[in-house]
């Protein structure tokens, strides 16, 4: 058991287990500027919160029904997001979040897709609310 355990914490890398244990951004926010859900085939769920100001993605946050791998993935789309225009947040990849955490297992790359679709859907959704403000009272939660 103790091998186990001795194994997890050296086969993973630094980041990894920083954005996957840190919880400082796990946050819903009412009334977010964007706000996008996604649940995967795993049956986990990802919810990204945007705050934007002109251009500027000032503040991201998300909330999550999953697994390790999932939290990670979710944790580092804000991490990439936050301070980046919105065109920049369009490029973050699920590749570029494996990338970033370096020790993604390959059987969980699906939580990296879940977590970037879940973004998407929230810059989609600040759009469409920069749009039609009105509908903004009436967004997530």
């Amino acid at each position: 058991m103790d091998e186990e355990v001795s194994d997890f914490w050296q086969s993973h890398s630094l980041k990894y287990l920083e954005m996957a244990f840190r919880t400082d951004k796990q946050e819903i926010i009412k009334h977010p500027d964007g706000y996008g859900k996604k649940t995967g085939d795993c049956g986990d769920t990802v919810e990204i919160y945007l705050i934007a100001c002109d251009n500027i993605i000032e503040k991201a946050s998300y909330y999550i029904n999953g697994c390790m791998n999932t939290a990670a993935c979710a944790n580092t789309i804000v991490f990439m997001a936050e301070n980046k225009t919105i065109d920049q947040a369009w490029e973050i990849t699920p590749e570029a979040v494996a990338g970033h955490l370096e020790t993604l297992p390959g059987d969980h790359f699906h939580c990296a897709e879940l977590a970037v679709g879940a973004l998407y859907m929230a810059l989609s959704n600040l759009l469409e609310l920069r749009r039609a403000q009105w509908k903004k009272d009436y967004n997530a939660r």
